[in-house]
């Protein structure tokens, strides 16, 4: 098996790792109802699916039926 010839330090560790960041998700603003969701990503609405401003499923029809 291998092992390190010296001991790392802790700061030249911690250098390596700064490059492993999280990113920030970026955040749309739906253009119909104007709520913020993730880019590329269906988002629900008051029992509406909306995808780039229109709607997929609409189950606030069915909702009102049933009740």
């Amino acid at each position: 098996m291998a092992h390190p010839k010296r001991k790392i330090s802790k700061t030249r560790r911690d250098k390596r790792r700064t490059h492993y960041k999280a990113s920030v998700p970026q955040i749309a603003t739906c253009p119909t109802t104007g709520e913020p969701h993730l880019y590329h990503r269906a988002h629900w609405h008051e029992g509406k699916l909306y995808y780039r401003g229109q709607v997929l499923i609409d189950n606030s029809t069915e909702e009102e039926n049933l009740a």
